[in-house]
C-alpha cells in the first residue's frame, strides 16, 4: 500500500502542479481534496502549458484516474470550463477518468459577489481574497446550509435550498452592500444545466478511494495553497477558508491517516506569498523584483505579482511539524542562477529576543526580523541538471544548508519549468 500526500511548505504557489505531475506517473490515481478554484497549478509539459484549478494535473497522464474529493468547494462554471478545454486538447476522451464527489460544496453566484463586496468594503485591512467565492462557500459549508453536488441532480432540493439561501444573501447584497441581487429561478436554471453535465462524473469518492487503496492502488493526494494558509495553523485572518495541511487530505478526502505512508512538502528555493500577512523575509528592491520576473511570480489564477523573498527555514521547519514531512521537493532553483549571493533566513528577532519558531501572534509575526546565513550564488545555467552531481558546487551547498535548517531531506529538484527538467533525488512510492 502507498499513499502519498503533497502539500506546499509554503504560503502557496510553491509549484505543486508540476510536482503532481511527475508523482503521477508512479501513481493509480490522484486526488484533490482541499480548496477550490482560488488555487491554480501550472505546469509546462513538452512546451505546452497547461493551468489547473480543480482537476487534478495527473489527468494529462492517459489512464490515471482523477478525483475531485468531498471537501474541495467546486465551482461547476468552472469546472466544466476545465473538462471542455481539456478535451479539446485531446485529453480525458474517457469520461470515467474524472471523479466528483457528490457531498462536495458548490460555489454559487452569490459566494462571488459576496467576496468581491466583502474585499471592497474592508478596504486596507483587505484580507486579499482571490474573490473567486471560497470563503463564502465555505462559511455556508460550516453553517450547514450549504449546496452541494447531490443537490444538482435533485431539482426540488436545489430549488428549496437555493430560495432559503437567496432570502438571507439578497437581503444582505440589498440592504447592507448595495450591491444587485441574485436572480431565483435564472440561478435555478443554470445550476440544473450544470448538474445534467456533471451527472456521469458525480460518485461517493470515499467509499471510491478506500476500495482502490485496499486493492492495492498507488494514491497521490494533491494539497491545495500552502501550509502557512491553513485556517487552523496558518497566519490568521490572512488564511485560506480549509485545511492546506496533510490532515486536510484525510478529512477531504474521506481517507483515514494509517492509510498515508509519506507527505511530500513543495516549496521554492526561496518563498513567496500573496494578498496580504506577514512576510518576514520580503525583498522590496531590485534582486526581489529580478526573483519576480525570472521566476514569473505572477498569479495563475488572478495575475496579481507575487511578493518575493529569501527562503524562510523556520517556516518550513513548522510545516514539518505539522505535516510529518517525509521530503521536500524543492522547485525554482534555477531562478536564483546569476545572484552573487543567496540568503536563508534561519530564525527571527523579536523584541530584541532570538526566535527559531515561527510566532504564532499575528502581531509578533509582523515583528519579526528575519536572522540570515549567507552562502555564495553560482552562475552557471542549470537547466539541464539530470542527477544531483550535475549541480554547480554552489547550488549543492544551497541544498545542503536548507535540509540542515529544515531538519528534511530534499528529494527532488525542479531546475526548469519542463516535466523533464527535474532531478528526482527519490521516488515516494519506492520508498
Amino acid at each position: 500500500m502507498k499513499s502519498i500526500i503533497v502539500i506546499g511548505a509554503q504560503w502557496g504557489d510553491e509549484g505543486k502542479g508540476k510536482i503532481v505531475d511527475i508523482y503521477s506517473e508512479f501513481a493509480d490515481m490522484v486526488v484533490r481534496s482541499t480548496g477550490g478554484n482560488n488555487a491554480g497549478h501550472t505546469l509546462v509539459v513538452k512546451g505546452e502549458k497547461f493551468v489547473f484549478h480543480l482537476i487534478p494535473s495527473g489527468i494529462l497522464h492517459p489512464g490515471k484516474k482523477c478525483v475531485i474529493a468531498n471537501g474541495v468547494v467546486v465551482d461547476p462554471k468552472v469546472l466544466l470550463a476545465e473538462i471542455d478545454r481539456l478535451k479539446e486538447r485531446g485529453y480525458l476522451k474517457d469520461d470515467g477518468q474524472l471523479k466528483v464527489g457528490l457531498l462536495a460544496n458548490i460555489i454559487m453566484p452569490y459566494h462571488i459577489v459576496l467576496d468581491r463586496v466583502r474585499e471592497e468594503k474592508l478596504g486596507d485591512k483587505k484580507i486579499g481574497t482571490t474573490a473567486r467565492g471560497i470563503g463564502p462557500c465555505y462559511e455556508d459549508k460550516i453553517a450547514r446550509t450549504g449546496i452541494r453536488a447531490c443537490d444538482l441532480v435533485h431539482p426540488d432540493s436545489l430549488a428549496e435550498k437555493l430560495r432559503a439561501n437567496l432570502d438571507l444573501k439578497n437581503f444582505l447584497l440589498r440592504n447592507y452592500y448595495r450591491a444587485d441581487e441574485i436572480p431565483f429561478q435564472a440561478t435555478l436554471d443554470e445550476y440544473l444545466g450544470y448538474g445534467k453535465r456533471l451527472k456521469p462524473y458525480l460518485i461517493d469518492t470515499s467509499s471510491f478511494l478506500n476500495e482502490e487503496i485496499n486493492r492495492g492502488a498507488k494514491v497521490l493526494f494533491e494539497g491545495a495553497q500552502g501550509t502557512l494558509l491553513d485556517i487552523d495553523h496558518g497566519t490568521y485572518p490572512f488564511v485560506t477558508s480549509s485545511n492546506t495541511t496533510a490532515g486536510g487530505a484525510c478529512t477531504g478526502s474521506g481517507v483515514s491517516p494509517t492509510k498515508i505512508s509519506g507527505v511530500v512538502g513543495v516549496s521554492k528555493a526561496y518563498a513567496t506569498r500573496v494578498g496580504g500577512g506577514p512576510f518576514p523575509t520580503e525583498l522590496f528592491d531590485e534582486e526581489g523584483q529580478r526573483i519576480r520576473d525570472r521566476g514569473h511570480e505572477y498569479g495563475s489564477t488572478t495575475g496579481r505579482p507575487r511578493r518575493c523573498g529569501w527562503f524562510d527555514a523556520p517556516v518550513v521547519r513548522y510545516a514539518h511539524r505539522l505535516n510529518g514531512l517525509s521530503g521536500i521537493a524543492l522547485t525554482k532553483l534555477d531562478v536564483l542562477t546569476g545572484l552573487p549571493r543567496i540568503r536563508v533566513c534561519v530564525a527571527y528577532e523579536i523584541g530584541g529576543v532570538r526566535r527559531d519558531e515561527v510566532p504564532l501572534s499575528l502581531p509578533e509575526f509582523e515583528e519579526a526580523k528575519p536572522l540570515y546565513e549567507q552562502v555564495e550564488g553560482w552562475k552557471n545555467d542549470i537547466s539541464s541538471a539530470k542527477e544531483f552531481g550535475d549541480l554547480p558546487k554552489a547550488a549543492l551547498k544551497y541544498i545542503r544548508l536548507i535540509e540542515e535548517m529544515t531538519g528534511v531531506e530534499i528529494s527532488l529538484v525542479s531546475v526548469g519549468p519542463d516535466r523533464n527538467q527535474t532531478i528526482v533525488r527519490k521516488n515516494p512510492f519506492r520508498s
